[in-house]
Parts: C-alpha cells; sequence; structure tokens
C-alpha cells in the first residue's frame, strides 16, 4: 500500500490540485471542509443542503483554481466562492426573500455599546432562527465584513434593502438578547 501523500506547503497542494491529482484534492477538502461547512450551515441553515452547498462549493474551487494567482489569503479565495455558493443555493431555491423596510428604525441605536456575555454558540442560534434574508445580510456584513455596496451587488438588491435587512435583524437580535441581559442584571444586583 503506497504512503499517503502529504503535502507540507500550501503551494505545492494547490499545484497538485491544479493538475488534478485526486490525493490533493481529497486532502484540501480534508483541511478545509471542517471549516467551510458551518460557513454554509450559517446561510442554509439545514445541514444537508449545507453539506450540498460544500461539496459544490469545492467543486466550483477545483474549476476556479487556475483563476487563483497567489494574491492575498488562499483560505479567503476559497471562502468567497463557498459564500457565493451558499447565496446561489438560497437563490435557485427561491428561499431568499428580501422584506423590504420602508420605514428605517433606528431602535437598535445602542446594539454596539450593550455588553453581551453570550456563548457563541447560543449567538449562532439566535441568528440562525432570523428569517432568511435578514440572516443572509447580517452574516454578509457583521460575520463575513462585506459592505453594503459588496451585499448589494451579491444579493442583486439596493444598498437600502441591505441596510434595511441588517437594521431589522439587528432589532430582531437586540429583542431576543434583551430578556437575556435583564435576567442576567438581576442576577448582579
Amino acid at each position: 500500500m503506497p504512503a499517503e501523500n502529504r503535502f507540507t506547503e500550501e503551494k505545492d497542494l494547490i499545484n497538485a490540485c491544479l493538475k488534478g491529482e485526486r490525493m490533493a484534492q481529497r486532502e484540501l477538502y480534508g483541511q478545509y471542509s471542517g471549516k467551510f461547512l458551518p460557513i454554509c450551515i450559517r446561510y442554509v441553515k439545514n445541514r444537508d443542503l449545507a453539506q450540498d452547498v460544500l461539496v459544490e462549493g469545492f467543486m466550483k474551487i477545483f474549476e476556479s483554481l487556475p483563476q487563483f494567482k497567489n494574491a492575498g489569503s488562499f483560505e479567503g479565495w476559497m471562502k468567497r466562492i463557498m459564500v457565493n455558493q451558499a447565496l446561489l443555493t438560497l437563490r435557485n431555491n427561491k428561499n431568499l426573500r428580501m422584506e423590504v423596510e420602508l420605514e428605517m428604525h433606528n431602535d437598535c441605536r445602542d446594539f454596539h455599546t450593550q455588553q453581551w456575555d453570550f456563548g457563541a454558540e447560543e449567538l449562532l442560534q439566535i441568528i440562525s432562527a432570523l428569517p432568511v434574508g435578514y440572516r443572509t445580510v447580517f452574516n454578509l456584513y457583521a460575520i463575513e465584513g462585506y459592505s453594503h455596496r459588496e451585499i448589494s451587488q451579491m444579493l442583486d438588491i439596493s444598498e437600502s434593502t441591505s441596510k434595511s435587512q441588517l437594521s431589522r435583524a439587528r432589532m430582531i437580535l437586540q429583542q431576543k438578547l434583551k430578556p437575556n441581559l435583564q435576567n442576567e442584571e438581576k442576577n448582579e444586583g
């Protein structure tokens, strides 16, 4: 039985994948699938569908690999493909319903100044319960770091819709987190 091929340098792994070497592709998948599956789940919510997105995302990564120019992070480049694949899946499944809120709400002005003491898993559960449009914009803006302009282009919506979706997501999150904050304040008092 031949020894398992391990690539010590990222560039060697990329070059082997470019040559279509299955072992290298398997290794790349093994190294990054654990990081990318939670990203897919954040967008599509359903674990089985997220696994499909993950596989389709890796297929796109392998197809697009010749376009990677070693400028910037390879992981970041792959992550962007994975996020785009999740968004494409949402669009194709007609699950992405962007509700336009005409009246902008500023009730969440103290959202950034609040002290939040929640575990990451608890916060992710609360975020995953948001309506899909709100959740998608919130993930893209607050977690992935995209600008409203980039989000509007990715989702084919206006910048004001992106801002409105984010505002509504923050309001809902604040409402869901407020009872927990009040309970913590009572326990401290």
